[in-house]
């Protein structure tokens, strides 16, 4: 269902509600809640990759409670355990504290807790380790060699988890094709370091009998669900509250040991406890991402169309599966979207899930589908280049078309609507493509000397499924099924309305889209609903904000309850008036009908105050609570194409972005200012994921980024003015036609600047398969040039895979 744009509904640009207090700096972060007779823990981690832990010594003075390590945490909490339901896959334990192994750098081997941070960082220092080392496994292609240390010693060797599928008739679509190729890609290690970084502030509620954790979260209600599990209590004895949260990105919709370690150690403290992440801490023991290395052979016929792809997935999870996404998370979506939004039948994939004495890989913005997406359509542009066409053409010729929706891909996923090829068209002309080759023609003539810079366009069309439902994630084998929402809307005796839900928001604007919603079906200013979300002593249990779900589902579900409530509202007025509740409009915050009009206060006071005014049948209150279910719940697909023109300067190897444009489709859109505000995030994101971001290790696995200094972020320089056109097909698959959107913007940027710096360097030989695309990698390559064939390899006979410029 689609609505018309009203001045404050659904469709128009609403002033986000959160920023009156984020402006003026007045909002509440986890560092800002001060509880009377807080202490302060500080972990002791691991210095060493990988070792068996001999002895921890506490500092001297310690008293008991005050000093934490795996023997005193015995029998007080159970590690934490994200284990996949596959036959095949090799279970293990996360544990709050190292017992007999540290696995990674930065792991939490012991905690201390003090009056401040100061001095229980003091005390930490104090803490001796005695460690006997082991080989540490860096490169995961050499963990996978038969004689590779164990990173779990209870496994074979050092897979999580195998799969494979043959899907339809790859052998017979080879034995046609006019064209074969094969290329070799990876993605570097990195995260969504967003500006809060994780915490916990914990304290028992003797009066309530109850365990309230103050959490930079995501998902409040999961976290309770997984912690009750763990410390071995009730969820009634939980309470998690997520106050306002400084960025998520994926990286705080887990449980993290960290959080978990404060949670059992203030059950049985006389004080709260606090821990508030530092930035290194951060660096070397928060969940990381992508890391990703892919073997692509792709079969076409001479006119370009797409008949057969195999690929060969390498993920390197790190140490442990975290939950509830667990390991096998990367690799089994990554293998399964890199068909993409084409034609393609016959499709071969083995997927590889392997341990490596890394901090674990978790979700981050696009969770996988930025490295399926570079795979492919850094894939399209190499046919495009052996065939001898265009690559905006190569993909035109393969893409869903429109009449074809909703498609059904190779590897079963429902594209539910859009129309794919036009959003190339479009970006084609808004960067000008035949401008472009008239310019690098011009360029190519004038050349002499080999020196200078170099433009080039590239493109990268990606489809997101967002929203996904119970089938998708049962299918996904994941310790949790997502497949719902839920939204309680409450108009109280004042007339005033509150929604609460179990989402999140960071950022996202949530609390005014969501308000939107109830616009148009109450006829209240947005700016007059307040939105509740974050605790779990007051929401409907809900699974947070996670997998561009949030609006599609909580606004499903916030239509759902605004849609009975106002129901009851008319009646309620109907009663009132003495008129049919039918004849009863909502607008302006009073119920009008045939021949007079309340306001929704003297509705609601009769509704809780005077219910001798109502008939019998009118049950008092109006609270009314929704759960929302997607009737298809494959996810709804949003999609777009990106375009980035690029200078390539050959003297440095250095990448400037002239251009960026984005064509998306995210349905009917609820907010264009938010919805914008997302885009350009996550395109800032994927600008840091093409160029800039990478976690490095060196051969005994310590941690080469610990600070700012090492790790480099997109910044004003970096990102270009990001334009921006919406083709807005709606979905018939939800609520108002809305499809999830929030980590699209993020998902293609690396593909595309790729083929844009590709294309600029074609004449020199060079292609770039492998992010971040630093000066460094691309001054080396074009100062080998011309001799240069860039590739990354290795993964069939498990050598390592160079560090070479592609």
């Amino acid at each position: 269902m689609s609505m018309s744009p009203t001045p404050r509904g659904v469709g128009a640009r609403v002033q986000r509600n959160e920023d009156r207090r984020h402006l003026g700096g007045q909002g509440t972060f986890l560092a800002d809640i001060a509880l009377p007779g807080t202490c302060d823990l500080a972990f002791v981690r691991s210095p060493i990759a990988h070792g068996r832990l001999r002895r921890i010594c506490p500092p001297a003075g310690t008293t008991s409670g005050t000093f934490w390590s795996a023997v005193e945490l015995e029998g007080l909490a159970h590690p934490i355990v994200a284990d996949a339901r596959h036959p095949a896959w090799r279970a293990s334990e996360y544990p709050l504290l190292a017992r007999g192994k540290v696995r990674f750098v930065g792991e939490p081997v012991a905690a201390v807790i003090a009056g401040s941070r100061a001095l229980a960082e003091d005390l930490a220092e104090q803490v001796e380790i005695d460690i006997d080392e082991l080989p540490p496994l860096v490169d995961p292609v050499l963990a996978l060699a038969p004689d590779a240390p164990l990173v779990h010693d209870h496994w074979a060797d050092n897979r999580f988890l195998a799969t494979s599928a043959d899907l339809g008739d790859v052998d017979a679509a080879k034995a046609e094709a006019a064209v074969s190729i094969t290329r070799h890609y990876a993605m570097g290690r990195h995260s969504g370091v967003p500006m809060e970084t994780r915490g916990a502030l914990a304290h028992y509620d003797q009066r309530l009998d109850q365990l309230v954790v103050y959490c930079s979260t995501q998902v409040p209600h999961l976290v309770r669900t997984a912690l009750a599990e763990v410390l071995g209590i009730a969820e009634r004895r939980l309470r998690i509250v997520a106050p306002d949260v400084g960025g998520g990105f994926g990286i705080k919709c887990n449980l993290d040991p960290e959080v978990a370690l404060v949670a059992a150690v203030a059950l049985r403290s006389p004080y709260p406890v606090r821990w508030i992440e530092d930035r290194w801490e951060h660096f070397v023991g928060a969940i990381h991402a992508r890391d990703h290395r892919y073997r692509i052979t792709a079969h076409a016929a001479a006119d370009g169309e797409l008949l057969a792809v195999e690929a060969d997935v390498l993920v390197d999870v790190g140490a442990y599966s975290v939950w509830p996404w667990t390991a096998a998370m990367e690799a089994g979506m990554s293998s399964g979207m890199i068909p993409g939004p084409y034609q393609l039948r016959n499709y071969r994939f083995t997927s590889t899930t392997v341990a490596t004495n890394k901090p674990p890989l978790g979700p981050y913005r696009g969770v996988a589908r930025p490295g399926a997406c570079f795979a492919i359509e850094r894939t399209m542009d190499e046919l495009a280049i052996v065939l001898g066409m265009e690559p905006r053409d190569i993909r035109l010729r393969n893409l869903v078309q429109r009449h074809q929706m909703p498609y059904t891909s190779v590897t079963g996923r429902v594209y539910d609507s859009g129309d794919y090829p036009e959003s190339v068209r479009r970006a084609a002309h808004l960067v000008d493509h035949d401008g472009i080759r008239s310019r690098q023609q011009a360029g190519a003539e004038s050349e002499r000397d080999g020196s200078g810079r170099r433009i080039g366009v590239g493109y990268a069309i990606y489809t997101e499924q967002t929203a996904h439902g119970t089938k998708e994630w049962a299918l996904r084998g994941l310790p949790v099924v997502f497949g719902f929402e839920q939204v309680r809307a409450v108009l109280d005796p004042s007339g005033s309305l509150t929604l609460s839900t179990g989402i999140q928001s960071h950022g996202q604007g949530l609390e005014t889209s969501l308000a939107q919603v109830a616009h148009d079906l109450l006829g209240l200013d947005p700016a007059e609903v307040s939105v509740r979300h974050g605790d779990t002593d007051t929401a409907p249990y809900g699974m947070g904000t996670f997998a561009s779900r949030s609006m599609v589902m909580a606004g499903g579900a916030a239509h759902g309850a605004c849609t009975q409530l106002a129901d009851k509202v008319k009646d309620v007025a109907g009663a009132l008036m003495g008129c049919a509740k039918n004849d009863v409009e909502l607008r302006g915050g009073k119920a009008e009908g045939p021949n007079s009009s309340l306001t929704l206060a003297e509705i609601a006071h009769a509704a809780y105050l005077r219910p001798d005014l109502l008939p019998q049948r009118l049950p008092p209150g109006l609270d009314v609570t929704c759960a929302y279910q997607p009737l298809v719940d494959t996810g709804a697909y949003s999609y777009a194409t990106h375009a980035a023109v690029v200078e390539v300067d050959l003297d440095d190897g250095h990448v400037r972005l002239l251009d960026y444009v984005v064509v998306e489709d995210c349905g009917t859109v609820v907010n264009p200012m938010i919805v914008d505000g997302q885009i350009q995030g996550g395109v800032a994101q994927g600008i840091g994921t093409a160029l800039l971001e990478e976690f490095t290790y060196d051969e005994l696995g310590q941690p080469k980024v610990t600070t700012f200094a090492d790790y480099l972020m997109p910044g004003a320089t970096e990102v270009p003015d990001i334009r921006i056109e919406h083709m807005g097909t709606p979905s018939p698959f939800t609520t108002l036609g809305i499809k999830g959107m929030g980590e699209g913007g993020a998902i293609a940027p690396p593909a595309a600047i790729a083929n844009a710096v590709t294309d600029a360097l074609r004449p020199q030989g060079i292609a770039v398969n492998r992010t971040p695309i630093t000066p460094q990698r691309l001054w080396l390559a074009c100062a080998d040039r011309p001799a240069r064939h860039d590739r990354v390899d290795g993964l069939a006979d498990s050598a390592p895979w160079p560090d070479g410029a592609s």
